[in-house]
């Protein structure tokens, strides 16, 4: 018991960020301060634009932003890393809150909490580096759709539509928007829009974000435009945190709906840490700390009134080209936006719905890297299905669902093309047989024994292709299968041979193996290939051996007469 008790412990440990983590951040505390103040400004919008997005309203966005930004800054496993709200997590959000309510989003994200933090003691982080570039270039594509049409209800100045397909509602607000015209607010949103996104190409270090929605509720104020409805009333502060949400009876529903969330919270944060990673020298991410500090970000931000999270690549990505160096940073942003939240409640409140519309729409448009879909789709057919599927997937099923098509779609694809590197071909005696022989012994040979020498991979993604072509040998006594090349051999590949054998053995064809490896003896033992084979003693190290033993049971069976065979030297070393 003492012993399982430090096991869990230890493991524990190793999730903890450590001293040298935060010893980091004393080391150039004015440029981090700096970078966390940007990030602040810049996160501000989107973290009310996500909050009033997933249907909880933008107080929300901002405890998330506060509480979760903070305690994934310190328990996190990067030190450049952001989070909070994003457009991601928000799609995922929306249909839940469509069928659960506010209290079942609270509730997922606190069980997201608990999963997140199982996955990093199981540590399960390191198989990010798995997920195939089309598969997350996909899944981006279609999060940036998803992102831009939820915005076209706020966008267009109409109610929120019903309905959980979010192409339906985009479609209903359209055609609410034909028959309710409102100029003002989709003037504010594509407004808003376009200053971001021409900003970013003129002066790409100014927050134009911040910049295009005080301008934008400026002139809402200025010229008392009413149609451009404001965020209205927000609490100055955040609330006490509280656990009256929770209701026991619902977690069985809401089981499905939270490994979903954790899932893309995984995803999502480590896909960013790699990002942040690849920005900077010297930097590397802990995965499983970070799995376990985007656990305890999740865990806390339900208890106040927060929405799921996870790490923010946009937020990420302004942190380190600002110069962040360390966890401090991060912290500094939601330092501020706390100090936001407490002071500038009021003036918060009167920023147009409308407005928040053109932030996400504008983030939306600059998630797509169209230099990486032109790579990704010219790299080869298999990528480009792919990178469609997974795209395609996320707009019209949701983000988990098209991650796990699209891992199953890759998988099924690089399966095929492994298989398909397998060639089993015919070769000749001559370059195995040293010594002299005579053109009879030659043609003999040639006659009743065949050799095949088996390259590449021998599994069950190809095995079967190779039982058919062996199933097809014909006129000949002996054959001898040439393994030494075999990569890769499983259970199916070994119960192909061992069938193969029997089926040769049956039309009288006697079958020999060289070159078997120590690594592939358990497969073939364990479906009894190699007891078949032992049982004539027919298993050989090297192919010179087989040679020999296949013109010993020609001579025994009478097809080789023994005036022909004469001795001759073997090369251990052949194969």
């Amino acid at each position: 018991m003492n012993t399982a008790l430090a096991a869990v412990l230890g493991r524990i440990r190793s999730v903890l960020p450590a001293r040298a983590d935060y010893a980091v951040m004393a080391r150039n505390p004015r440029r981090d301060l700096l970078a966390g103040l940007t990030v602040a400004i810049v996160a501000l919008p989107l973290a009310l634009g996500f909050g009033v997005s997933s249907g909880l309203g933008a107080e929300a966005g901002l405890a998330t932003a506060v509480v979760a930004g903070a305690l994934a800054a310190l328990f996190g496993g990067s030190n450049l890393q952001v989070s909070g709200p994003t457009g991601a997590m928000t799609v995922v959000l929306v249909p839940i809150v469509a069928r659960y309510g506010p209290g079942g989003v609270l509730t997922v994200g606190l069980m997201a909490g608990v999963l997140l933090i199982g996955l990093a003691l199981l540590r399960a982080g390191q198989y990010m580096r798995y997920v195939p570039a089309p598969v997350v270039e996909g899944f981006t594509l279609g999060i940036a759709c998803v992102i831009g049409l939820q915005q076209i209800p706020n966008a267009l100045g109409v109610a929120e539509p019903e309905g959980e397909k979010v192409l339906l509602v985009a479609w209903r607000a359209l055609t609410e928007f034909v028959d309710f015209p409102n100029w003002t607010a989709i003037g504010l949103s594509v407004g808003v829009a376009a200053l971001m996104l021409a900003g970013a190409r003129w002066k790409p270090t100014i927050p134009f974000s911040i910049v295009a929605v005080i301008a934008a509720t400026v002139i809402a104020e200025v010229f008392r435009l009413d149609e451009a409805a404001p965020i209205g009333d927000l609490p100055s502060g955040l609330p006490a945190p509280s656990l009256a949400f929770l209701s026991a009876s619902a977690f069985g529903s809401l089981l499905a709906p939270a490994v979903a969330v954790a899932a893309l919270a995984a995803l999502e944060s480590l896909l960013s840490a790699t990002v942040a990673d690849g920005m900077t020298v010297g930097q590397k991410h802990d995965p499983d700390k970070e799995l376990f500090g985007q656990g305890i970000a999740n865990l806390a931000a339900p208890l106040f009134g927060g929405v799921p999270a996870t790490a923010a690549i946009a937020r990420t990505a302004v942190n380190v080209r600002t110069g962040a160096s360390s966890r401090l940073a991060a912290l500094t942003h939601a330092a501020v936006l706390a100090v936001i939240v407490f002071a500038a409640a009021p003036l918060v409140s009167k920023i147009p719905l409308a407005a928040l519309a053109g932030v996400l729409l504008a983030t939306a448009i600059r998630m797509v890297e169209v230099g990486s879909l032109k790579a990704m789709a010219k790299a080869t057919r298999s990528d480009a299905v792919v990178l469609v599927l997974t795209a395609a997937a996320t707009l019209i099923l949701d983000l988990v669902y098209a991650v796990i098509l699209g891992l199953v779609v890759a998988g099924a694809l690089a399966l095929k093309a492994v298989a398909s590197q397998a060639r089993m071909e015919q070769v000749d005696f001559r370059p195995d047989l040293p010594g002299e022989h005579s053109d009879e012994e030659h043609a003999l040979l040639a006659e009743h024994i065949v050799a095949y020498r088996i390259d590449g991979p021998l599994f069950f993604a190809g095995a079967h292709r190779f039982l058919l072509e062996l199933s097809e040998v014909a006129d000949v006594k002996v054959v001898i299968l040439r393994m030494a090349r075999v990569t890769t051999l499983d259970a199916t590949g070994a119960l192909v041979l061992k069938d193969a054998v029997q089926k040769l053995n049956r039309r009288g064809i006697a079958v020999m193996t060289s070159g078997i490896r120590p690594g592939q003896r358990q497969a073939l033992d364990a479906v009894g290939a190699l007891d078949l084979l032992r049982l004539e003693g027919r298993e050989y190290a090297t192919t010179p051996e087989a040679i020999v033993g296949a013109r010993k049971h020609l001579e025994q069976a009478g097809l080789l007469p023994r005036t022909h065979h004469r001795p001759h030297r073997i090369r251990k070393a052949a194969r």
